[in-house]
């Protein structure tokens, strides 16, 4: 990878902090990929070549619907209220795949309404 590229690994809020029971195997890999973006940053950094992980919350798509199962509970946990939209997502991916964020870097950035503060 050249000088300038850009490594960006999609995890979750639950790599940092499970807010309800029954997410250990998916937090746990959650987790791993946040400690492997850290690793790999170190490690890629001087050749120019930044990794960051995007951590969304819950997020209105067909997997998890913002009027499904979990919705109530998801939402309670999440101080905006409300679930988040792929767009919202996207913005975080493209802000750490623009040039202009070449001193970010290992960063494990959330996009979770503030569910893990």
């Amino acid at each position: 990878m050249k000088s300038g590229g850009r490594i960006i690994n999609i995890g979750s809020c639950v790599g940092e902090s499970i807010g309800f029971g029954g997410m250990a195997p998916y937090s746990a890999t959650k987790g791993a990929v946040k400690m492997f973006t850290q690793g790999l940053a170190r490690e890629l950094g001087s050749l120019g070549v930044t990794v960051n992980n995007v951590e969304p919350g819950p997020i209105d798509t067909e997997l998890n619907p913002a009027n499904g199962e979990w919705a109530v509970v998801q939402k309670a946990l999440v101080p905006l209220g409300r679930y988040g939209r792929p767009e919202e997502v996207a913005a975080m991916v493209a802000f750490v795949a623009n040039p202009e964020s070449s001193y970010v870097n290992g960063s494990n950035l959330k996009v979770d309404g503030g569910m893990t503060v």
